[in-house]
């Protein structure tokens, strides 16, 4: 019998459907889960909305772990506690843990075969493709940002131009960019609430 505490208007109505929902998601991240996370947690159970969602993925891109773990356990802990957290990472890693073995068998004895090798090249194509056409997606999500789209979109390219181009090291480009943003997200905040108080 699964036991139910507090749970927000948007998520998972029982252990079992967090359970569920995850394992499909995770099973479908071939070469990077992100896009699929979208898909499933924003447009098909809308546990998240689209801005919720760039929140809470962005909190996950900076802890220490997989993205889609921190996520997930951020999520289960939200709805259903330590029991949840514990449910969204048995979700994520079981069913594709036991797929991964099977894999994993078959491209030991096929793994020198061209075609082989072509496809794991073709799917590392697909897998960019994808990620960059969510990324453009939820962009949309950054008009409601408190530095502005042109502000969000800004950081976006400096943090990529950064990364991609000079290639300074992710960690404290992370750190710079990070606690700037933050920071001025807070100072916009701040001083925005006591002008809206004074209407």
């Amino acid at each position: 019998m699964e036991q139910k505490v507090s749970i927000p208007q948007m998520g998972p109505k029982s252990l079992s459907e967090l359970y569920w929902a995850l394992t499909k998601l995770a099973l479908q991240g071939f070469g990077g889960v992100f896009p699929v996370a979208q898909r499933v947690l924003v447009e098909e159970r809308k546990w998240f909305t689209p801005q919720v969602f760039l929140e809470e993925w962005a909190v996950a891109q900076v802890l220490p772990g997989p993205n889609i773990v921190n996520l997930s356990v951020m999520l289960g802990a939200r709805c259903f506690g330590a029991m949840g957290a514990f449910m969204a990472v048995a979700g994520i890693f079981s069913m594709p843990a036991l797929l991964l073995i099977l894999i994993a068998i078959f491209f030991e004895q096929f793994r020198e075969y061209p075609a082989i090798a072509g496809a794991l090249h073709g799917m590392g194509a697909v897998s960019a493709g994808l990620i960059g056409g969510t990324s453009l997606k939820m962009a949309a999500s950054l008009k409601t940002h408190p530095l502005t789209f042109f502000g969000a979109i800004t950081f976006t390219v400096i943090t990529f131009t950064l990364l991609a181009i000079v290639k300074f090291p992710l960690i404290p480009v992370l750190l710079i960019m990070g606690t700037l943003s933050v920071f001025l997200t807070y100072w916009k905040i701040k001083h925005s609430y006591p002008e809206k108080g004074q209407e």
